[in-house]
């Protein structure tokens, strides 16, 4: 009978593998988020790039890698934690986002073009 609760113990945390959280993967993390966090502030307050639609994308791109340090260092998301199904999960979701994105900008995009009667907003005034 012992043994049976002993099986069913093991069950429980057969899909964790072997991956502990530590207080130096938390402090990593944070100085991580922390100069991901600096170096933006300081490229706007700095003015540092040419153009501000370059500032924007260098900003983005730091966002991105910030988006990621707080997947592995705060969420523990690896292929190893619940045997890779958060990991998938996650994929999954960042795919559907990019596809009713990139879709709902095609689609307003193309509505602007094509449903516009004529490109002159004086002209439309005058219509009847």
């Amino acid at each position: 009978m012992a043994d049976h609760a002993h099986d069913h113990h093991d069950d429980h945390h057969d899909g964790e593998g072997d991956f502990h959280v530590s207080f130096k993967g938390y402090a990593v993390g944070f100085i991580l988020s922390v100069i991901l966090t600096a170096i933006p502030f300081w490229l706007v307050m700095g003015k540092v790039l040419p153009t501000p639609k370059l500032t924007g994308l260098v900003i983005l791109g730091f966002a991105a890698v910030q988006m990621v340090v707080h997947m592995i260092y705060f969420l523990h998301m690896n292929a190893k934690v619940e045997q890779g199904w958060s990991l998938l999960a996650l994929l999954f979701t960042g795919a559907l986002v990019v596809i009713m994105l990139s879709g709902s900008v095609w689609v307003m995009y193309h509505m602007n073009a094509n449903m516009m009667p004529t490109p002159d907003p004086a002209a439309m005034r005058n219509m009847p």
